[in-house]
């Protein structure tokens, strides 16, 4: 049995889960887990590339090293496994990437722009504005600097004409990241339709992002 059992079968649940809510259709999308290292060796655990997450087990969860090759696992790992590789080498404090095509957040990426500071969760949980990353093929260096660029110190990111992604200290905080991102992305969207968007006021603002680095520190 595999020593990262436990490991796998978190992966494997939000995977079942971001497909229950809608969040990808088919195969798309893909989730990772960071594991403790191994001496030097960093680890992670992440969705096979173009499988249906309904068909997949325990056991069909790859375990690769971070110069992406293969420590565990007969399937190819997601196409986009450099990227969460460099997510995680950027930011020390977070442990869980998923990456998702819901529609709303989908939808605003395809316009062009991001989601600017409009509600206090938001910009709380998420650290503010929702930027857009630059256009990248998947797996591409393109893609992995543009959405670090993005993304900077927060926990969201919009990829241009293709989804967004959402990261946290464990798996239930990056999963909440997703559907915060989907749930303000619909906001945003609701409220062009109606014609006017006001962001949030400045003290709001700096209060939130106090919030914001406070949650942070104490992770």
């Amino acid at each position: 049995m595999s020593q990262w059992r436990e490991e796998k079968k978190i992966v494997l649940e939000a995977a079942k889960k971001m497909l229950a809510e809608g969040l990808v259709v088919g195969t798309g999308g893909n989730i990772s887990l960071r594991l403790p290292p191994e001496g030097k060796r960093q680890l992670l655990a992440i969705t096979p590339s173009a499988q249906y997450y309904d068909r997949l087990g325990a056991d069909d969860i790859q375990i690769v090293d971070f110069r992406g090759q293969t420590v565990e696992g007969s399937m190819s790992p997601s196409i986009e496994t450099t990227l969460h590789i460099n997510i995680y080498r950027a930011r020390k404090n977070i442990n869980a990437v998923i990456h998702t095509h819901s529609v709303f957040a989908s939808a605003v990426s395809v316009t062009g722009r991001g989601i600017p500071p409009i509600m206090n969760d938001q910009v709380a949980l998420l650290g503010g504005e929702i930027r857009l990353a630059k256009h990248g093929l998947s797996g591409s260096p393109e893609q992995t600097s543009g959405v670090l660029a993005a993304l900077e110190d927060r926990n969201g990111v919009l990829l241009p004409n293709h989804g967004a992604i959402g990261i946290g200290r464990t798996m239930r905080d990056a999963f909440t990241a997703c559907e915060l991102i989907e749930k303000t992305a619909r906001i945003y969207l609701l409220a062009l339709s109606a014609g006017t968007v006001e962001q949030l006021p400045a003290n709001i603002l700096e209060a939130a992002k106090a919030s914001y680095a406070k949650l942070q520190k104490e992770e």
